[in-house]
């Protein structure tokens, strides 16, 4: 099932995170995200022509984040929205981030 068709699961802690072999599937799904160099997050910066817009996007992560139950990291300003996404209770990468970034691909399309 594609990743934007499923939903996060609460990680309760206990597991490992993913690591850069596991992950890269999923990055592959997730167009425009890139992973970070110790693995351990992934983020992409939306592009918008104003503020107001940025900020009408970022409104619709927090809905989808609060419907999911996994909380980006956020920072926008004029014509940007930068989102980051791990999954704190692990301190790095799970499943929940592939398909919040593939959820969020899709409010931006």
């Amino acid at each position: 099932m594609a990743l934007d068709q499923q939903s996060c699961v609460p990680c309760r802690g206990g597991i490992p995170p993913l690591s850069r072999w596991e992950a890269e599937p999923m990055l592959k799904e997730t167009p425009g995200w890139e992973m970070s160099k110790d693995d351990v997050w992934i983020e992409r910066t939306f592009k918008f022509p104003d503020f107001k817009k940025a900020m009408a996007f970022v409104g619709k992560v927090g809905d989808l984040a609060e419907a999911e139950g996994h909380h980006p990291d956020i920072s926008f300003g004029w014509g940007y929205a930068k989102v980051v996404l791990y999954t704190h209770k692990i301190h790095g990468l799970h499943q929940n981030d592939f398909i919040m970034a593939a959820k969020i691909n899709k409010l931006a399309a």
